[in-house]
């Protein structure tokens, strides 16, 4: 095979809770991932120079070891022993940069996931949620989609019932908010009210909409709000155009809104262009 393509998905956070500092530095964290259409696109394909180059959509992206899915494809070829023969990589962006939606992340586990098929499957699914897990807590996730309880940093994953029908509309204000930024805003702030993923899990289970949006919780949101307060007002914005809940996903500085039918989905997103860099309405997936 010398060619391969797939899709990248982001995925949002239902639930976030940071449970304390490990001794190694890290948070330890309680948070439910769902897998969301919105995607990048990734294609792969062999070449005669040798090495891995990279192109991306967005020019102020680096290209080269320092971007996560290259190491990704340095990591498959360590992994496996096998000589790389010259790799090129591609990647549409779609997903906002620094936005809580692991875009960086996705891209790389999809890098993975075709650089395997491409090379007839030397690595177990074991072997590459293990692989995964080297380039960042959430890659093991954004290999296998859907929606997952996750704890550790975020590695240990349950699956869990998938998210009920709904729309989904995504926006993000014109600045970022950076992994490191926003737990140096936690410890800054002595944290936020620990939350109860209990009732979130057990509407999941009921395949109850409006039970999971009342039990939306992000740790991380009150500290990082606290220093940009857009987030709040753009939760209070998308509640006022009908949403059954809204959060601020991961470390943001994205912001989600649940909505129960997606013609309501579409016109809260008309609202909101023009008035906001990055808006989407997508769907939860129930795994890739």
């Amino acid at each position: 095979m010398k060619q391969i393509s797939g899709k990248a998905y982001a995925k949002i956070n239902l639930y976030l809770d940071v449970r304390g500092l490990r001794a190694d530095g890290y948070h330890e964290l309680e948070t439910v991932f769902q897998t969301v259409e919105l995607c990048d696109l990734v294609a792969a394909s062999l070449h005669r120079q040798g090495g891995i180059s990279l192109r991306c959509s967005l020019p102020y992206l680096p290209t080269d070891g320092r971007n996560l899915a290259v190491k990704a494809a340095e990591l498959f070829f360590r992994e496996t022993g096998l000589e790389n023969p010259g790799l090129n990589l591609n990647i549409k962006k779609n997903i906002p940069v620094g936005a809580g939606l692991a875009g960086g992340s996705t891209d790389a586990a999809c890098v993975l996931r075709l650089l395997n098929r491409m090379f007839g499957m030397p690595l177990s699914g074991e072997r590459l949620a293990a692989a995964a897990l080297t380039l960042g807590a959430d890659v093991p996730f954004c290999l296998r989609g859907g929606t997952a309880l996750a704890g550790g940093v975020g590695e240990k994953l349950r699956p869990l019932p998938p998210l009920p029908e709904c729309a989904v509309v995504l926006v993000k204000p014109g600045f970022s908010v950076s992994t490191k930024a926003a737990f140096a805003l936690y410890d800054q702030t002595g944290g936020s009210r620990p939350g109860k993923s209990a009732p979130l899990l057990a509407a999941l289970t009921r395949g109850d909409l409006k039970g999971v949006c009342r039990e939306l919780h992000n740790g991380l949101e009150g500290p990082v709000a606290g220093q940009f307060p857009v987030i709040g007002q753009l939760k209070e914005r998308l509640a006022e155009l009908g949403a059954e809940g809204a959060l601020m996903t991961g470390s943001g500085s994205a912001v989600y809104g649940i909505f129960s039918r997606r013609e309501a989905a579409v016109q809260a997103a008309e609202a909101l262009r023009g008035q906001l860099r990055f808006v989407t309405v997508t769907r939860p997936l129930a795994g890739l």
